[in-house]
């Protein structure tokens, strides 16, 4: 067979193959606070901890890489600092609850990870790892508080890091004190740069904002454009405990907050939330929203997908926080969804 026969006829079969064959789709779910501590604490316990997931767990093993924000060290013991209104400690049970819901990543980059010291987040860090649960934002030092989380999943890098913007500025981790990774720009753009030379995605976790308010502050958005501009491809926000607008900012995308995920929590200001979902396959990127409801008088602690009109009721809700970014929520295949 001629050359030139030869490359047309593989070139059409390529065409004509099943998109599966042709790129591998990568899903990473990302969502918000998880917080099974505190008030609510024996209620949950009594249910099992497993109790909160049980309503989104099937949408959960749909991804590659689940990620949240851990809101609360995972630990027995610890000093509690006393200087600040909240404090949270989840019982060690919760780890393995949260890798069963199908977690495989956390952020400890939080205004809580060290409301019991140093020795509650080296105890945290050991019941992840016994529960097969990695982490970003923590750790016992500045340079292991750092390190990016670098997953390879059908044959491409997907780097993770995760940063503090939230006070009490002790939490932050030093040179030879545990804490949370300062989300300070000069160390933000040496990580996110170095971690762009390594991988293919880049995500940022950033925890910031003014709690229970809908509206970005300034330092948000500055922080976010300059993880994208050193290389990052999502900035994913949370810490309000409401939801916060989404924008798309050069060649990536950035959530300001997810709001509350499973919280221990009855208030009614935090009533709806969203599972976002990065498709990832190569060709395109696309970042799909799956509203939530977290309303406790309407689902107890378990966040629930939302469907049809109380669905739109929640993107008509992000697209009025996007205005000031223009970001367009579109249908597609009945997904709300943005390319990115």
């Amino acid at each position: 067979m001629k050359p030139a026969l030869t490359l047309i006829l593989l070139t059409l079969a390529l065409l004509c193959a099943p998109i599966g064959l042709r790129a591998e789709e990568i899903i990473i779910n990302a969502v918000g606070d998880i917080m099974l501590a505190g008030k609510w604490a024996k209620t949950l316990k009594s249910r099992g901890y497993e109790h909160p997931f049980a309503e989104i767990r099937s949408e959960l093993a749909r991804g590659d890489i689940n990620l949240a924000n851990l809101e609360s060290p995972v630990a027995t013991g610890g000093s509690e600092f006393s200087n600040k209104q909240f404090r949270f400690r989840a019982e060690p049970a919760v780890a393995k609850a949260v890798r069963a819901a199908g977690f495989n990543l956390v952020t400890l980059a939080n205004n809580h990870s060290m409301d019991f010291g140093g020795d509650a987040l080296a105890e945290t860090l050991q019941h992840l790892d016994s529960a097969g649960i990695a982490w970003v934002g923590a750790g016992m030092n500045l340079d292991e508080a750092r390190k990016m989380a670098l997953y390879t999943i059908k044959g491409k890098k997907i780097a993770f890091l995760g940063y503090s913007l939230t006070q009490p500025l002790e939490f932050f981790a030093g040179k030879t004190r545990p804490g949370t990774t300062p989300g300070y720009e000069k160390l933000v753009t040496a990580d996110v740069a170095s971690a762009r030379r390594q991988a293919d995605y880049v995500i940022v976790s950033f925890h910031w904002g003014r709690e229970a308010s809908g509206t970005v502050q300034t330092y948000q958005r500055n922080a976010a454009h300059n993880a994208i501009d050193a290389g990052a491809d999502a900035v994913i926000g949370h810490h309000p405990h409401v939801l916060q607008g989404i924008e798309r900012y050069k060649n990536g995308i950035i959530f300001y907050s997810l709001g509350n995920f499973a919280f221990a929590s009855k208030g009614k200001t935090a009533d709806v939330s969203a599972l976002i979902r990065l498709r990832l396959d190569g060709r395109q990127r696309m970042a799909e929203i799956l509203p939530l409801d977290v309303l406790h008088r309407r689902v107890g602690f378990q966040p629930r997908l939302l469907s049809g009109n109380r669905a739109e009721e929640v993107i008509e809700k992000l697209r009025v926080l996007s205005r000031p970014f223009k970001t367009d929520i579109r249908i597609v295949d009945d997904r709300y969804s943005i390319n990115f």
